[in-house]
């Protein structure tokens, strides 16, 4: 019987993975690079960076660590004028809260992560969350999960993870917890054969728990 509930958040919570692609396409354009969405899926699928490009082209470190700075720049402020709500989310975690304890897992910035959910009410329903500063090694290590599981005390087999991504996934099979797949146009193409359960939004959850 699963107690708790180890949710990823961008994709998942939050609608904000089509705004980070923009703003590492717009940083990247003032390298004269252009970020194909293709290209940026597989990369994000294994966990690597779009900087990966510029390196390739020669793009010395220190311009890559200043458009990289301005990358951040450009996702905040898509953070802050875009909506980046997934309907019918708090509704669920609602329902939810009544018989499961729930915590956040991402690899995004806790920066970025307070911006997103400011006065957003989300993180109301969880016990706790965690950024990529909070553990060692960010998906797709087991890190992550291992660092949530540890901190509610729970079982592995008492857990499940729900995630939006081919490098999520990894992390939760790496971890070796059971982790349910939502659909999600922008990561589609991504391989989710490692995946325990698929559902098209949050509210099928409880059709699975």
């Amino acid at each position: 019987m699963k107690k708790f509930i180890l949710f990823d958040n961008d994709g998942v919570l939050v609608e904000t993975e089509k705004w980070y692609f923009e703003a590492n396409v717009k940083a990247l354009a003032e390298l004269n690079i252009k970020l194909e969405e293709d290209v940026y899926l597989e990369i994000m699928a294994r966990g690597g960076t779009a900087w990966e490009i510029a390196k390739k082209n020669g793009i010395s470190k220190n311009i890559i660590d200043k458009k990289r700075k301005q990358r951040d720049i450009y996702y905040r402020e898509f953070l802050k004028t875009k909506n980046i709500e997934i309907n019918g989310v708090k509704d669920i975690l609602y329902e939810l809260s009544n018989d499961y304890k729930m915590a956040i897992i991402t690899t995004s910035r806790r920066v970025d992560f307070d911006l997103i959910h400011k006065n957003r009410g989300i993180v109301d329903f969880m016990e706790f969350t965690l950024c990529v500063e909070e553990y060692e090694r960010s998906k797709p290590y087991p890190d992550p999960y291992l660092a949530g599981i540890k901190k509610f005390n729970a079982k592995k087999e008492e857990t499940i993870i729900v995630e939006d991504s081919q490098r999520g996934l990894t992390s939760a099979y790496n971890a070796g917890i059971e982790c349910i797949v939502v659909n999600n146009e922008f990561t589609k193409t991504h391989d989710f054969s490692k995946a325990s359960y698929f559902i098209n939004n949050l509210q099928e959850l409880k059709t699975i728990l």
